[in-house]
């Protein structure tokens, strides 16, 4: 269970930031917002979300089966935030990525809500994820707005 659980969580990070990498040079290039979250809290805060959801997920099947739409919506999370990486940093298309952060967003939403109505504990656990896309989604947008 703990090598599926982190496993799975580290092979969305390790795509994701593939493509991340890819791109970064092309991001740095970009006109940012006079208010921009520093560079270093980024990977940071990813890190923290990707240990949250790789704990959560841990826990819940060590335990008992996770329900099978709290299983769904953790893959769509998982697949949508490669695609933002992949269609924002790889192939540098920022009202695309701003379209799939914002599904994206949505997702999290539901699977947080998803989970609360569980375990309210994980809930609380992953609650970083839907406020930190909320962030992330504010500024994909004013990528979008300046460039």
């Amino acid at each position: 269970n703990l090598i599926l659980s982190f496993g799975l969580i580290a092979l969305v990070a390790g795509v994701g930031t593939i493509f991340v990498n890819n791109g970064m040079s092309w991001m740095m290039a970009l006109t940012k917002p006079s208010e921009w979250v520093p560079n270093i809290l980024i990977p940071i805060v990813w890190t923290v979300v990707y240990i949250s959801a790789a704990v959560i997920i841990y826990l819940w099947i060590s335990r008992e089966d996770m329900p099978v739409g709290t299983t769904v919506l953790f893959i769509i999370n998982g697949v949508l935030n490669v695609l933002w990486c992949l269609v924002f940093f790889q192939l540098q298309m920022k009202l695309l990525g701003m379209v799939v952060i914002i599904l994206n967003l949505i997702a999290a939403i539901l699977l947080w809500v998803n989970i609360f109505r569980e375990k309210k504990v994980y809930a609380y656990i992953l609650s970083i994820y839907p406020i930190w896309l909320c962030i992330a989604t504010t500024l994909n947008l004013a990528l979008w707005i300046l460039n």
